[in-house]
């Protein structure tokens, strides 16, 4: 059995993991086109902080692949998917044979129109390890960084390069930060933590054009740059099934055992659409352990056993200078609201569960207690849920309940 992976990720890893387990003997071969192994991406703004280092991004040690016999194809690009004769077109030229393949291409950044871009000599993206070692090259102690987008990636690059610049301008056309996964309250208080670290934050407004080193914004305001870092958003990588006539929506359309509509190819990671356990809905859910997930359970199905993912659901743990952020679920029914001096609390409450919460600040402790309580569907009326929303204890739960429920929150 040869067994390809196209894309060299925390999913592909997930796959690798899952298949040696099953089948020790058939032949993996990982084809991606980066030239570095697998790394956690979420670090990248770590590295630029100099709070780790390259070495220590790495998902697995250098004897990962050696150990689980894998054969590495790094720098190269996959071009085509012919499924009559289940073979990959590579970039150079050459043909790889498949039995059973995994597409796990991730996404790429969105770069939306805008009047004489390509004039800005200092343009990066962020999101990948070279994207992180490019931009660095070019900042200096007066750099002026214009971020286009405040999102996740965009304010954690604005973390990242704080103290290696003059000045840091992040525009969006939002009319607050990180709209995708906080309510207003929510991104007022991380907005007021990027102001105290020196961030300017100009929302609900655009770039209108770029004239030399200035971005000139549809209100009329005019923001003067060195570097310009776009992170407006992403877009799923879904061309290799798609020319392939695999089903494709937003991302690659795959079912609960992470196989694609074409026969004997299944994806996983940020280029697929999962099945929201909370609404069932197709969404695009890039989250890492949604990623190594659906690769583990696309490598056990690969690899001939019956294996089903069908726990995917939204999630973010994240922080902006000592701020931290964790989100779940949805934010639909009644809520339970908590503040305190430094922190902030919204529980969601639907047919007598929860759906969904946002944690800032001090109220992050035991976030794995409600992330159980979300993704178990548990009946909020077999706990003591009013002790538990004003501190997440085991002992609100019944004993009997405590290790099946919440094994996987400790």
């Amino acid at each position: 059995m040869h067994y390809v992976i196209v894309g060299n990720s925390i999913a592909s890893v997930g796959c690798i993991e899952s298949i040696r387990k099953i089948d020790q003997t058939g032949t993996i071969s990982v084809i991606g086109d980066e030239v570095h192994p697998c790394y956690s991406r979420p670090l990248i703004s770590y590295l630029l902080e100099n709070k780790t280092t390259e070495e220590k991004m790495t998902y697995r040690n250098d004897a990962f692949y050696e150990q689980n016999n894998v054969k590495l194809m790094l720098g190269k690009r996959v071009q085509a998917i012919n499924t009559e004769t289940k073979q990959l077109s590579i970039d150079d030229g050459s043909l790889v044979d498949y039995d059973k393949l995994l597409i796990a291409t991730g996404s790429c950044p969105f770069i939306p129109p805008m009047k004489n871009l390509e004039s800005v000599k200092n343009r990066f993206t962020f999101m990948t390890l070279d994207d992180a070692k490019n931009l660095e090259k070019v900042l200096t102690k007066e750099s002026r960084v214009l971020i286009i987008g405040a999102g996740l990636i965009g304010l954690k690059c604005a973390e990242g390069i704080r103290d290696r610049v003059k000045t840091i301008t992040v525009v969006d056309l939002a009319s607050r930060v990180l709209v995708s996964i906080l309510d207003e309250a929510g991104s007022s208080l991380v907005e007021k933590k990027l102001i105290s670290e020196g961030i300017t934050c100009i929302l609900g407004d655009s770039v209108k054009e770029f004239v030399n080193s200035d971005a000139l914004l549809t209100s009329g305001r005019v923001v003067g740059f060195d570097v310009l870092v776009l992170a407006v958003g992403v877009r799923p990588n879904v061309s290799l099934v798609k020319e392939a006539g695999g089903e494709v929506n937003r991302a690659i359309l795959i079912d609960e055992t992470c196989q694609t509509s074409l026969a004997d190819v299944y994806a996983a990671g940020d280029c697929c659409e999962s099945i929201d356990c909370i609404t069932n809905e197709r969404k695009v859910l890039a989250i890492l352990p949604n990623a190594y997930m659906q690769g583990e359970t696309a490598g056990r199905n690969m690899a001939g056993e019956d294996a089903f993912f069908d726990k995917a659901m939204a999630m973010n743990a994240i922080g902006f200078f000592g701020l931290h952020v964790i989100t779940a679920g949805i934010y639909q029914g009644s809520d339970k609201l908590f503040t305190t001096e430094s922190g902030y609390k919204r529980l969601f409450v639907q047919d007598g569960k929860l759906v969904g919460y946002i944690l800032i600040g001090d109220t992050i402790n035991r976030a794995g207690i409600y992330t159980s309580l979300v993704r178990n569907k548990t009946d909020l009326a077999t706990i003591d849920f009013d002790l538990i929303s004003e501190e997440p204890l085991l002992m609100a739960f019944a004993k009997k309940e405590r290790a099946h429920k919440l094994g996987d929150a400790q």
